[in-house]
Order: C-alpha cells, then structure tokens, then sequence
C-alpha cells in the first residue's frame, strides 16, 4: 500500500485532507506539530482526528524562541476582527516560514518511511495574506523535494499534494461531509477556546463556511 504524511493540526482543513488522502488509498502517518502555539487544543484535537481515520500519528515538539508571531507571543494581541482580516497585507497571525518547516520535518519523514507523497490542507481563499499558502510557494518546494532528496535524484521524488488549494471553505466543508469527517473534533480558534470566540479571522472563516455550506457547526451546538 502506499504510503502517505498528512500534515495534521486539528483544524478541519487538515482534517479533510487526511480523510481525502485515505480515499485516494494511502496509509496515512499523520504528523503533528507542538511549535508555542496558544492555541494548544488543537494538539488534542489532532490526536483525536487521526484515531478517529485509524491513522498512526507522531507530536513533534519544536521551539521557535524568536516567535514573531501573534500566535506565538502572547504580548501581541490576536486581532479580534476576522471580516478586516484580508485588508491589512500579510496577518499578525502569519508564522515565520512555518509550512517550510512544517514541510521540511514531513519531506524527511517521507523519506525515511519511504512515503510517496505528503498532504497539506492550506488552501488560498482564507488565508491569501499567508505567503506559505499560495500555489506558488507549493510549487517551490515541489522542486526542493526533487532537487533535494535521494528520492528526487532517483526520479522517484515526495509530491506535494495541497488538494484543497483552490476550494473555498464551503467547498471544504461539503466533502468533508461526504467523507464523513468529525468536525466536532476540529479545532480552529486562535485563542485556544473549547468553543469558537466567534471573533479571531480563522473562526469568521469557519462560520461563514459553515453558514455558504448549509450546516451548523457542531462546536456551535448547545452541549
């Protein structure tokens, strides 16, 4: 069977790219990343999702002392309005190169395992103030994993596979539906609550998917 890293953070973007990556017949080895976020939840949550797809997972501990970040430095205040979350250039929110690092960890996984591929939920809508969520920037390390890596010299290179890349979040929601993901286990709040604060940008995105996809959010409903 061939094999497959799934990048793995407990959002429901990922969530879906690990339960598509399964349809399309890979055994999938989740990775998931403790880097400082404070919105450590989704660590759990990620536990949870890939038990729920029968998939092995590893938490990787890194640091990144130099933060840079407002999701890594608790002195700097999360923007609390997700509808001008697109008008201000590239978001407080935004991690110093995370996806290549991210990726990097993934590409020597995948080597080492003798994995073909490596999944990544990051698409363009939402996140368009994100450098690291573009086409472009896939297409870039498409060609460090061939440059690379014994298995690029060997024609036999990792691809990069970001299969959400041009959905809108709707969209995402829709197959995730259909591929019977537990969205009661995502988690997407900046701030780290059990419940969506409802004001962070990724909770206005996850609301406005929701409301365009035509389901409730189960985070939302009354416990």
């Amino acid at each position: 069977m061939k094999r497959a890293i799934v990048l793995l953070s407990g959002g429901l973007d990922s969530a879906v790219s690990l339960y598509l990556a399964r349809t399309k017949g890979y055994k999938c080895h989740c990775l998931i990343f403790d880097y400082g976020q404070r919105h450590k939840r989704e660590i759990a949550a990620a536990k949870k999702i890939a038990k729920s797809a029968n998939s092995s997972f590893r938490v990787l501990s890194i640091s990144l002392p130099w933060k840079g970040s407002a999701l890594l430095d608790r002195n700097i205040d999360l923007s609390k309005n997700g509808k001008d979350y697109r008008r201000k250039g590239i978001p407080d929110t935004y991690v110093p190169a995370r996806n290549t690092i991210f990726l990097s960890f993934a590409l020597s996984c995948a080597e080492a395992i003798k994995a073909e591929a490596i999944f990544i939920g990051a698409h363009t809508q939402d996140y368009s103030g994100y450098p690291d969520c573009r086409i472009s920037f896939f297409k870039a390390f498409t060609r460090v994993a061939i440059e690379g890596t014994r298995q690029g010299v060997e024609k036999k290179a990792v691809k990069i596979i970001a299969p959400l890349i041009s959905k809108r979040k709707s969209e995402i929601i829709k197959l995730g539906r259909k591929l019977r993901v537990p969205f009661e286990f995502t988690r997407s709040c900046y701030q780290g609550s059990r419940r969506p604060c409802g004001k962070c940008a990724s909770c206005y995105f996850r609301a406005q998917g929701f409301k365009q996809a035509g389901y409730r959010d189960p985070l939302l409903l009354k416990i």
